[in-house]
């Protein structure tokens, strides 16, 4: 998956992609959530964005399964 590109004047090479998810850390780092709320609000996303179903998909596979490797 090809990554955005990078915002200039950072101290750390960051890419355009990754500015949602630094806005996320910076405004919600601090709280605790569980998966089910997670999962909830993906379907909601996904309800109001048919077309990021796919990607939204992937993403929720990824984290289910990112102990799986361990387990092998």
């Amino acid at each position: 998956m090809a990554k955005g590109l990078p915002l200039p004047d950072q101290e750390h090479e960051l890419y355009f992609t990754d500015r949602g998810i630094e806005e996320l850390e910076k405004r919600r780092g601090e709280e605790e959530v569980t998966f089910e709320w997670l999962a909830e609000q993906l379907r909601t996303f996904v309800d109001l964005n048919p077309d990021f179903e796919v990607p939204v998909e992937r993403l929720a596979t990824w984290l289910a399964r990112l102990d799986d490797e361990d387990e092998e």
